[in-house]
Order: C-alpha cells, then sequence, then structure tokens
C-alpha cells in the first residue's frame, strides 16, 4: 500500500507543471510559448504576422483573472485549439493594467491600460482579432474584425478561431449561427 502511495505522490509530483497551465510571467500574466514577444507596434506586428502568412491576434490579460486560467488550463492547451493557434495566428498579449509602450495603428503610443481604454477592452480575457491589412486611419480597436470579451469552451473558442480564419466575418452568417451549426454538427 506504501509503494502505491509513493508512486501516486511522484505521479501528482510530476503531473502538477503540466496541469497547472503555462508559467507565469513577472507581469502575473500565462506565457505560453506561442506568445510573441514584440515591442507592441501593432502595425509592425501586423506586418510581421502578414510576412509569416498568419493572422494576429491582441489578447487582453490581467493578473489574478481567473478567466484568464481557465482559457490558459482547459481550453488553449487543447490540442486542436493549440495548433490554430501555433499554425495560423500571431498572438500578441496585452495587460489590461500594465504601464508598457503600445504604438497603434495611427502612431498614438500610450500605456497599455490607456490603450486598453481607448480601444474600449473593459474584461479580460478579450480577444481581438485584427485585419489581414491595416486601414488607413483609426485605432486597431476599430481596424478589429472581431473582438471577443470573455471565457469561452473549447468548442465556441475553436470556431471562433477557425470563422475568423474563414473570414466569416465578411460573410452573411453570424458567428452565433456559425458556431450553433458547427456544434450541432458535432465538430465540437
Amino acid at each position: 500500500m506504501r509503494l502505491t502511495t509513493l508512486l501516486a505522490a511522484g505521479f501528482l509530483a510530476l503531473a502538477a507543471p503540466v496541469l497547472a497551465g503555462p508559467p507565469l510571467g513577472d507581469d502575473g500574466l500565462h506565457k505560453p510559448d506561442w506568445l510573441r514577444d514584440t515591442f507592441k507596434d501593432m502595425s509592425e506586428d501586423l506586418a510581421e504576422a502578414n510576412a509569416e502568412g498568419k493572422r494576429m491576434l491582441v489578447i487582453w490579460e490581467q493578473r489574478g483573472c481567473i478567466y484568464c486560467t481557465r482559457m490558459h488550463e482547459e481550453v488553449f492547451p487543447d490540442p486542436r485549439i493549440e495548433a490554430l493557434i501555433r499554425e495560423n495566428y500571431f498572438v500578441v498579449q496585452m495587460n489590461l493594467f500594465g504601464d508598457v509602450q503600445v504604438t497603434d495603428l495611427d502612431g498614438t503610443t500610450r500605456a497599455e491600460k490607456d490603450m486598453a481604454s481607448r480601444w474600449g477592452i473593459v474584461f479580460t480575457p478579450t480577444l481581438m482579432f485584427m485585419p489581414e491589412e491595416a486601414p488607413e486611419s483609426g485605432t486597431a480597436g476599430q481596424a478589429a474584425v472581431a473582438t471577443m470579451p470573455g471565457a469561452f469552451g473549447k468548442g465556441t473558442t475553436r470556431a471562433l478561431l477557425q470563422w475568423v480564419l474563414e473570414k466569416g466575418y465578411e460573410g452573411d452568417e453570424h458567428f452565433q449561427k456559425y458556431v450553433a451549426r458547427v456544434l450541432a454538427e458535432g465538430d465540437n
């Protein structure tokens, strides 16, 4: 009985880091290895995403956000979701209350927390999907092709990532109809 207990304890000790999700950075935000470490210049980041043939995704988070933790521990690690992100998205993380300087598409530079206000970000996590081409004027918040505040399950998150890749925002099928159809078809 003692050997079984020791083996179980050893397994749990080894598995704990895997179950805990990606490590936290000094800012208290999760740092999966698919995040891009950039200078947070939206025009440069969009150009780099395009050069790699990827869609740019800005993810807003904050220290201690239980919904962000849920996404990083339960949703993003799903093999199909992680593959969609790694293969198709250039992900830039922003801190809702951060002080790192961000340069908007129009050249305006502000701290993350002030840019969040400028772009209308009020909840974490918020996923902000950028267009393939930068508009001639306006902010990144105005240019986003889709903005999704909140934590969602695997099916809805995967559907959202796929809907953006398929440019569903250009079509007649609203995302809510798309996700309902995808879930009804059993492809969740």
